[in-house]
């Protein structure tokens, strides 16, 4: 359904760190930095990317919005977890753990990233039986 995410960012190189360990202990890869300063980010297919807005304007975070990345396991989320909280993360909601609803038990982790992002680590429990 999507072909990318693109975030602003106020200090790329802040969020960059952030997103570097957090999609890192995702399997990630470290970010790259085009010559405009923006930094992409591939892995599963998917294109996450930040960069400072285009309109001049201080970039800011989408009030009600959250970007999910996905995880293997719930270890995995922690790890992202921790790997956001020790580069500029802030903790956000209930901590990392099992929420029911109706798509069944998800493991999740939220945070805030340097700009104030809001963005969760999201593991799909499998059903048993």
């Amino acid at each position: 359904m999507f072909s990318h995410i693109m975030l602003g960012a106020n200090d790329v190189d802040a969020s960059k760190a952030f997103y570097d360990a957090t999609l890192g202990a995702l399997g990630a890869r470290a970010g790259s930095v085009d010559p405009k300063g923006r930094a992409f980010y591939m892995h599963n297919g998917g294109i996450f990317m930040l960069s400072k807005p285009l309109d001049g304007q201080p970039a800011c975070h989408a009030n009600g919005g959250t970007i999910g990345f996905a995880a293997t396991s719930p270890e995995m989320v922690d790890a992202w977890h921790a790997a956001g909280l020790a580069h500029g993360g802030t903790a956000i909601e209930d901590p990392p753990g099992i929420r029911e609803n109706a798509f069944g038990a998800l493991y999740l982790a939220y945070l805030r990233d340097p700009a104030g992002n809001k963005v969760c680590a999201m593991y799909r429990v499998p059903k048993e039986g």
